[in-house]
């Protein structure tokens, strides 16, 4: 029987270990460099019936994301106090938290008598939970390795832990695969293709020539590509571009006058809460570099400017130069009204706003936001109208609507729904600028906003129900993601 010297080292692999092997010890004990040529190996000697192969799925569960569990955050409160009303405990740690932790600490025997949770200790109950996650922090493990009501209430907890599944495939010698050993094996030097001074030497002779069977398993290549985010941002701004806007960038650290004040946000809003928003401590505030710009804005706030009655309250400029993280990109956009003050303007931002936001499948502390402006001197409402219907069509969303919204900086506001799936679904929201932003600036004509979350945008597109898994390292999923065709009329 002819045999390839990849057939002859695996039969010589087999024999010597005298029992089944997998195909990746296979690999690692004959020094092939690559899986493939050993299942192809192996594919050829089990068409030859001189070995069998065993195919067992094994099931591995990972960590997806690390977090503090939500029964440790509130038992350890409750230990501390010996019992506590529900509601305090929300006083104290996020909504979320207190009502995933509690509902843990329910099953685990904590008492609960009208909404005040009574010490029980469950400590080791705790314990054992964390121990898993630890374990699962270092590696992947076997559901034979922790406990079965463990693993399925840590499961249970959306993006937690993963369940992935593999194939592992054995090899063993056939009847006919130990005969083929017992007459002897002798491994020849094998050629790929014959070269002009093989066939001028006749040294071809002193070689075995390499035989290939298409029909024989072949691994997935899967080549270099932009990841599914970063392909979704590109294409947007190629959309803009497209529509003659110009792409800003502005900075993180602002201050509260720009992000709040000079977009006629009241200074008592809930916004600024410190649940809201993050403030900083370095710097702690940041001067604003325009007097007379300043104290329009701040007559605008306490009287209206003239134009309407303002908020009525009396203006903190200690408050408007807050440092803190911006929790929008419409400050990239009202910084630049106030460097283009004459039409016409059109611009655009694609970048990172932090909110002190619960993590959760629909919200993140930090996420992206696309925002966009546009002045004219013919600068109107069916004209904002126009602007989404385009862009959403390019985007691949061709039925929208709008619906009357309400938002503190623009009027008339509206959101965009689109229809994705059978259902309307809400994707941003757009209005025009309220007198109150553009009279201290001194424009005259309107000024037409929109923006809308990238994460949601992008959810939507990929087919994900959590959004924490743009941002999750999986590679499979990175893989198997398929690059997406542009269209022809972008």
């Amino acid at each position: 029987m002819e045999l390839s010297n990849i057939e002859k080292k695996i039969l010589l692999i087999l024999g010597d270990a005298g029992k089944k092997l997998s195909v990746e010890e296979i690999m690692n004990l004959g020094g092939f460099d690559e899986l493939v040529k050993v299942m192809n190996g192996v594919s050829w000697l089990r068409v030859k019936g001189l070995v069998k192969v065993e195919e067992k799925l094994e099931v591995k569960y990972c960590l997806n994301r690390d977090e503090v569990l939500p029964e440790r955050r509130v038992f350890d409160i409750l230990k501390e106090k010996g019992e506590i009303d529900i509601g305090e405990l929300s006083q104290i740690l996020p909504k979320d938290v207190v009502s995933r932790g509690v509902g843990h600490l329910k099953k685990m025997g904590i008492p609960i008598e009208r909404g005040r949770l009574k010490f029980v200790d469950v400590e080791a109950k705790i314990r054992e939970k964390e121990r898993v996650l630890e374990m699962l922090k270092e590696r992947c493990v076997d559901e034979k390795e922790v406990d079965r009501e463990i693993l399925q209430d840590l499961l249970k907890r959306k993006g937690l832990i993963a369940k992935k599944e593999r194939v592992r495939r054995y090899v063993m010698l056939t009847s006919l695969g130990e005969k083929i050993l017992k007459e002897g094996i002798e491994l020849k030097e094998e050629i790929t293709q014959l070269t002009p001074e093989l066939l001028k030497s006749g040294k071809w002779r002193d070689y075995e020539l390499k035989r290939y069977d298409v029909s024989l398993f072949a691994p997935k290549v899967y080549g270099g590509k932009i990841h599914p985010l970063t392909r979704i941002i590109e294409k947007i701004r190629k959309i803009f571009q497209m529509m003659g806007f110009e792409e800003v960038q502005g900075d993180y650290v602002v201050s509260t006058f720009w992000d709040m004040d000079a977009l006629f946000i009241p200074q008592d809003h809930p916004a600024r809460e410190l649940q809201d928003t993050f403030y900083l401590k370095k710097p702690e505030r940041l001067e604003i570099e325009d007097e007379e710009y300043m104290m329009r804005v701040k007559d605008m706030h306490e009287n209206g400017g003239g134009i309407s009655r303002g908020w009525q309250y009396k203006w903190s400029r200690e408050v408007a130069e807050r440092a803190m993280l911006r929790t929008h990109t419409t400050v990239n956009s009202i910084r630049y009204l106030y460097e283009h003050r004459k039409p016409p303007v059109r611009m655009f931002s694609i970048g990172r706003v932090f909110r002190r936001e619960n993590m959760d499948s629909t919200h993140l502390p930090e996420f992206t936001q696309i925002e966009g402006i546009y002045m004219d001197e013919d600068s109107n409402f069916r004209m904002l109208l126009g602007i989404l219907k385009k862009f959403y069509s390019l985007m691949g969303f061709p039925t929208i609507r709008f619906r009357p919204s309400y938002f503190p900086y623009t009027e008339p506001s509206l959101e965009v729904e689109v229809y994705y799936n059978g259902e309307w679904l809400e994707l941003g929201g757009a209005g025009i600028f309220r007198p109150e932003v553009t009279e201290p600036l001194g424009i005259e004509y309107p000024v037409l906003a929109w923006g809308l979350g990238l994460e949601r945008l992008a959810m939507i597109t990929l087919g994900l129900k959590d959004i924490r898994d743009l941002y999750i390292s999986d590679v499979e999923w990175l893989r198997n993601t398929p690059v997406f065709q542009e269209r022809k009329n972008i």
